[in-house]
């Protein structure tokens, strides 16, 4: 059966804990009342979902068509703006408090147990290598054409694993790994509530990304996380190759096609994180300013 919103809600916070959950556990970490939280886990009982406060094996089937199979990273760049940094090393390889930038992103993968990992990699793609001899599981797509198209061109050599999938901009240093969950109920993008910003955003109703624009008002801040459901990765891998070949299509970020070229096709929800969560560190003087030790 498929879960409604709220069931879901609930049976993925039991999925992922080791103890006992009680209704006040659940309301705090939902954020339903506690009312709420009594109506739907007595459905979770009935639907022998849950017992004695902890999953069952029934309800991780239930969650199975919404768990993440899959991560693929955008890591083809030249990281231009991080320059002298990355006249030698890939933007994503950079290290910052001695680990690398991408180290800490696959890492809240593993720790939210997704172990199926893709790199697409382009500028100086023989020195992501390295990353074989902590990770071996990583696969890695090749993009030989990073230098003529834009992130798109990335997206298209990974049209094929989108669904159920995170897809990363993989120069994101994360410092809250828990914002990398195991179960997703529908399509989303993290982002930052913001009065003001000057960067790329959404304008969101009822919880669903209706424009996408660079600066705004009482918006939510893009950040370069998002997931994909098994049916809109499968519209992707079709709108994604679409877009690529329109005119102009090379020169399109690949986030562009979901949510402005194709986004009759799509319903993206928005998926709130914090600015202490995760930072993107667009250029070197932002590094310095991160790490004191580039500061020389």
């Amino acid at each position: 059966m498929d879960l409604t919103r709220k069931q879901f809600d609930l049976l993925s916070i039991y999925a992922v804990s080791d103890e006992s959950m009680t209704q006040r556990d659940l309301k705090e970490k939902s954020g339903y009342s506690l009312g709420m939280v009594n109506k739907v886990v007595n459905e979770l009982i009935d639907n022998k979902f849950i017992k004695d406060g902890k999953i069952t094996q029934k309800g991780l089937t239930a969650l199975e068509p919404y768990s993440v199979k899959r991560a693929v990273f955008i890591a083809a760049g030249f990281g231009s703006r991080l320059v002298p940094i990355t006249l030698n090393t890939p933007k994503p390889l950079v290290r910052v408090f001695g680990t690398r930038i991408i180290d800490r992103l696959i890492d809240a993968c593993i720790q939210a147990g997704i172990e199926e990992i893709y790199v697409v990699r382009g500028y100086l793609a023989e020195e992501f290598d390295q990353l074989l001899y902590k990770y071996p599981m990583i696969k890695f797509l090749e993009n030989p054409g990073y230098n003529e198209a834009n992130n798109i061109g990335s997206a298209l050599v990974a049209k094929n694993l989108l669904s159920n999938a995170y897809v990363f901009e993989a120069d994101l240093l994360i410092s809250n790994p828990s914002i990398i969950t195991k179960y997703h109920y529908t399509s989303d993008f993290l982002a930052i509530k913001k009065e003001r910003t000057d960067d790329w955003c959404f304008s969101v109703k009822d919880g669903i990304i209706t424009e996408e624009k660079v600066g705004g008002t009482d918006c939510w801040q893009m950040v370069g996380i998002s997931y994909w459901s098994r049916e809109d990765g499968r519209k992707l891998k079709k709108d994604i190759a679409d877009v690529f070949e329109s005119p102009g299509g090379k020169e399109r970020y690949w986030e562009q096609v979901p949510l402005v070229y194709k986004k009759n096709n799509y319903k993206v929800e928005v998926c709130e994180c914090r600015d202490e969560d995760i930072v993107e560190i667009d250029t070197f003087s932002e590094l310095k300013a991160i790490d004191k030790s580039y500061d020389v």
